[in-house]
């Protein structure tokens, strides 16, 4: 096996491990995002689930942008 092989390998297996941790946690915090409506816990309106829900498909947005090429930066925190 070459080098450039060998780390080529070596940049894939890095993605890999590094990917599966971060998208589990994501799916983990997008799944506590969800026991939020529990209505006897807490109290909402559509509103405030239009704008998280518009807050999570912009930043998804902008993370499959970034795997196309080049692209803008995100807004910087999220608030109700």
């Amino acid at each position: 096996m070459s080098r450039a092989e060998t780390l080529t390998k070596n940049k894939r297996k890095k993605f890999e491990g590094i990917a599966t941790r971060r998208v589990n946690k994501a799916i983990k915090e997008i799944r506590l995002i969800g026991n939020l409506s529990n209505r006897a816990a807490y109290e909402f309106t559509a509103d405030d689930i239009r704008k998280i829900s518009k807050a999570l498909q912009r930043e998804l947005d902008v993370m499959k942008t970034r795997f196309d090429g080049p692209g803008k930066g995100s807004e910087p925190i999220f608030e109700l």
